[in-house]
């Protein structure tokens, strides 16, 4: 089997690469084991980072303002979207492409060959997009949440971006969670208790826990038959290189865990046979990571203070960090004005972290 694309796996990441090559008129191969696997996560992003050439109906919700607690209210000057999962999978159509239901396991990119379990070989060029796997070594993000119905609910709360208020019944000390609230279209709204990084990252059972008793406190009422959404994966251990695209290519944001949006972007290049790894997107990556290291190395009780000094930075220096994929000056600023603003003991607290790390 020849393909002049050959994509390992069909989740946004890759079929976003196969749609947009597509597009241009290449060859395509896709491999996967479940390639009509249906999607169901919740995926989101800021308005201003989806690319032009997604459909519109990928969008299910778009939140003008949402809002942010960390010790006081902040609400983002930013438009945010939620995505409509299975019109985002339909408007990701591979239609057109080579598929073949088998699961790669020997992919060399440089040499242009893929081998699946079978002994079915494909060449060309490869696009890795299978994802990370986990391992005790990496940082994770957890979280539990539960779809209520809208007409249940006295009066809607806000979209929360996070919220780390105190109220979910941690024990002191113990590693932080925020609570994640958005519509899912509508009729549900999603609650959800994440751990925004942890290694080892809360349980689910614990996440479980404590949203439960965030929701009872605000008078949300829960059944306990509401469907549930469960999330686990790493945030760090992807790395730039010939070939890998999406999560194991790098494109998780290590502090929010975000990588659907950077991966639509960067698809089209991709698609092209160029990289989206330009030398300023390397060193924003670098930067990002010395952030998880900060991020990691908080004390529990310290993390909503770090969020407060975040989330009071002007609008254009959190859209720098959190968007910036390769807006070094914007990232670089971005973080120096954080560094300036926390209290002295965190900044000891977070040049430790990231001067330690980066002698490693």
């Amino acid at each position: 089997m020849n393909g002049e694309v050959i994509i390992c796996g069909l989740g946004p990441a890759g079929r976003a690469v196969a749609h947009r090559a597509l597009a241009e008129g290449l060859a395509v191969t896709v491999i996967d084991p479940h390639p009509e696997r249906v999607w169901t996560p919740t995926y989101a992003a800021w308005a201003d980072e989806l690319p032009g050439w997604l459909d519109p109906a990928a969008v299910a919700v778009t939140v003008p303002a949402p809002t942010a607690w960390a010790l006081e209210e902040h609400r983002l000057d930013r438009a945010y979207q939620i995505l409509d999962t299975a019109a985002l999978q339909r408007a990701l159509s591979v239609d057109g492409a080579r598929v073949i239901a088998d699961r790669a396991v020997e992919v060399d990119a440089r040499r242009g060959v893929v081998t699946t379990v079978s002994g079915q070989v494909a060449r060309g060029r490869v696009v890795d997009a299978r994802g990370l796997g986990r391992s005790p070594r990496r940082a994770e993000q957890t979280a539990y949440g539960i779809l209520v119905r809208r007409d249940a609910l006295d009066s809607e709360p806000p979209t929360l971006f996070m919220d780390w208020r105190g109220d979910n019944g941690a024990e002191p000390g113990a590693p932080p969670s925020f609570l994640y609230t958005v519509p899912r279209g509508p009729e549900f709204l999603l609650f959800e208790e994440t751990c925004l990084a942890g290694r080892p990252a809360l349980g689910l059972d614990e996440l479980r826990r404590r949203l439960d008793h965030r929701l009872r406190g605000r008078g949300i009422p829960v059944t306990g038959t509401e469907p549930v959404e469960r999330v686990r994966f790493p945030v760090e251990g992807g790395r730039p290189g010939r070939g890998r695209f999406g999560a194991a290519g790098g494109l998780i944001h290590p502090a929010t865990g975000y990588s659907v949006a950077a991966s639509l972007r960067a698809a089209d290049t991709v698609a092209a046979g160029a990289t989206p790894w330009t030398a300023g997107a390397r060193a924003v990556a670098g930067l990002r990571r010395a952030g998880l290291r900060a991020l990691l190395a908080l004390p529990p009780h310290e993390t909503a203070v770090f969020f407060e000094t975040f989330f009071g930075l002007p609008t254009p220096l959190q859209r720098a960090y959190l968007s910036g994929d390769a807006d070094l000056t914007g990232t670089l600023a971005a973080m120096r004005a954080l560094f300036a603003a926390l209290p002295p003991r965190l900044r000891r607290t977070v040049a430790t972290a990231v001067v330690g790390g980066s002698r490693s």
